[in-house]
């Protein structure tokens, strides 16, 4: 069973499903999706963190499951010591949206502005501690510029909002996003990867563009519970890369703007530690804790 701590048809559902056909198809056996939402995608994590280690339950995770190690006053579990990193599937930069009133064309420019008007532009977020929200403080910080915080209680939501020029930056997955962008309705002007990605050659990221070092990127990546004998977690890693590297998975993934890739137990670790270091040094910084 593949545990998914959020709703039918959000990202991560999405990309559970189709690895589960296709895994479901390798070892003629079904899969089970078992969306358990609430609370952040906290319940799902702990019903994972608390399963039987045979390997037979999976999480997967998002990028917020390291972040909240540093985050939250409590927790039922800990985000890196109760779970077995089985192997990151796709990164996600995101990218940096700005309304058309906003008169900067690139990283640049909106820099230059900012400093010039502190404070003046609005910037949208799901909410405290949430990936938009950390990646944005985190430009102001590199950038040395300041604007406003305006949360919101989703993504739908601050969109919604920015098209009506409510907030006028913000920070998202740039495959959601895109029909607005190519509609005008926003502009995309750079991405948080730490490469241009391969579904937006043309596109420049963050770093390169005058805010050297800066990297922002949501993830998705399976975990077991701790405890899962390390041959379970390397048989569960090395079937689930050889179904991410299919040249057909593959395209499907790099078409939504996200990065394959299936690393090993041991990286897909380290990604998660550096993760939950990083933004929980951003998120002590401003002060944020979430109950």
């Amino acid at each position: 069973r593949f545990v998914v701590p959020f709703t039918p048809g959000a990202s991560n559902d999405i990309v559970a499903r189709l690895v589960a056909v296709k895994l479901g198809d390798a070892w003629n056996q079904q899969f089970i999706i078992d969306n358990r939402g609430g609370a952040g995608g906290l319940v799902g994590a702990d019903t994972v963190a608390k399963a039987v280690p045979d390997g037979y339950t999976l999480l997967l995770a998002y990028s917020t499951h390291a972040q909240s190690a540093q985050l939250f006053t409590t927790l039922p579990y800990d985000p890196i010591k109760d779970f077995a990193p089985v192997t990151e599937v796709i990164a996600t930069p995101l990218g940096l949206i700005l309304h058309p009133s906003v008169p900067a064309k690139n990283v640049q420019e909106l820099v230059a502005y900012a400093k010039a008007n502190p404070n003046k532009l609005n910037f949208g977020t799901s909410g405290p501690g949430s990936s938009p929200h950390l990646a944005n403080e985190l430009f102001n910080s590199m950038a040395g510029i300041r604007m406003t915080h305006i949360p919101y209680k989703g993504v739908g939501l601050y969109m919604t909002a920015q098209i009506g020029n409510e907030i006028q930056v913000s920070f998202s997955n740039m495959f959601t996003t895109m029909s607005h962008w190519k509609a005008g309705r926003l502009r995309l002007i750079a991405s948080g990867g730490v490469k241009r990605s391969e579904a937006f050659p043309d596109l420049p990221t963050i770093a390169e563009s005058g805010v050297p070092g800066f990297e922002a990127l949501t993830w998705y990546g399976y975990l077991a519970p701790a405890k899962t004998p390390r041959a379970i977690v390397d048989k569960l890693q090395k079937e689930i890369a050889a179904i991410v590297n299919t040249p057909e998975v593959r395209q499907n993934f790099i078409a939504q703007g996200n990065e394959p890739l299936a690393n090993k137990p041991d990286e897909f670790g380290k990604v998660m530690k550096s993760d939950a270091e990083k933004w929980g040094a951003i998120g002590k910084k401003l002060g944020v804790k979430l109950d």
